[in-house]
């Protein structure tokens, strides 16, 4: 991975220049780890990394090494460095998964890309990666001390990608493309059933279709989001648009009537036909 390229060759040319001290380099892996947790304490994050990335390259099988690993995550974490701590959380799940660390560093895993999660109308890649992380956290450890506010977390992600996916089928129905709206208002229904953009998708997707006269259509959406929402805010809108619909419906020749018609008039050009 090119994240760990990076802090190899950063780690080799910090060793290079700390050579010279050998105080600090015969320091035991127990006394290096000490100087560097104080720097961490201290908020001299930079120089912490230094020394977390010496324990975990000098010193990978001692006591310490886990950690130092943790702790050097950590630090990139509170420089805002998220991509980078994300790789040193997944080195520590990767290569020490029996430390009691593991299940801090996967619910930090999930914050670091939850950190990365852009607006709504912007590409989600992080927002999903973040919800992947999370839900992968409450499901390994679903008794841990953060699950609440990790749940919390998925929800809300949940949501931005719901809005998303929400804003892209009214913009079709405000440009007239009815299909890809359709689409997009399907997707939050099926997808995002559980969020606030789904009682809005059926409402939308009722509107667009008797935009375009299909009341039959219309009123079978109507009636699953009266069925599925019964106590939503919107439910007075829906009913505006239930009744709508039925005083349309009733405009509307039966299908029976309809077959009846087609029926009368086949026979009728079949008289004529023989006569």
């Amino acid at each position: 991975m090119k994240y760990g390229l990076v802090l190899t060759i950063t780690t080799l040319f910090f060793l290079a220049g700390c050579g010279s001290s050998e105080v600090v380099t015969n320091l035991p892996p127990e006394e290096r780890f000490a100087k560097a947790k104080q720097l961490f304490d201290d908020e001299d994050y930079l120089e912490a990394i230094n020394e977390f990335t010496v324990i975990t390259l000098q010193y990978q099988g001692s006591s310490v090494a886990a950690d130092a690993q943790f702790y050097l995550a950590e630090a990139r974490f509170m420089r805002h460095e998220y991509l980078l701590a994300s790789y040193e959380y997944q080195t520590l799940k990767r290569n020490m998964g029996a430390s009691s660390r593991v299940p801090e560093a996967q619910y930090k895993l999930g914050l670091c890309f939850y950190n990365l999660s852009p607006k709504s109308r912007l590409d989600q890649q992080y927002t999903k990666k973040a919800i992947d992380e999370l839900q992968a956290y409450v499901e390994y450890y679903p008794n841990d001390a953060r699950v609440g506010d990790a749940t919390e977390k998925i929800r809300e992600l949940t949501t931005r990608l719901a809005k998303k996916e929400y804003d892209s089928a009214e913009l079709y129905a405000t440009l007239d493309y009815h299909k890809a709206a359709l689409a997009y208002y399907d997707n939050v229904i099926e997808k995002y059933h559980d969020t606030e953009y789904a009682p809005l998708s059926y409402l939308g997707k009722t509107e667009l279709l008797m935009g375009r006269k299909k009341y039959r259509e219309a009123k079978v959406e109507i009636t699953r989001f009266l069925d599925r929402f019964p106590n939503s805010v919107l439910r007075s809108r829906g009913d505006k648009l239930n009744e709508q619909i039925d005083s349309e419906l009733k405009s509307l020749p039966s299908v029976n009537d309809t077959t009846s018609g087609g029926a009368s008039n086949s026979s009728n050009a079949n008289l004529l036909r023989t006569n």
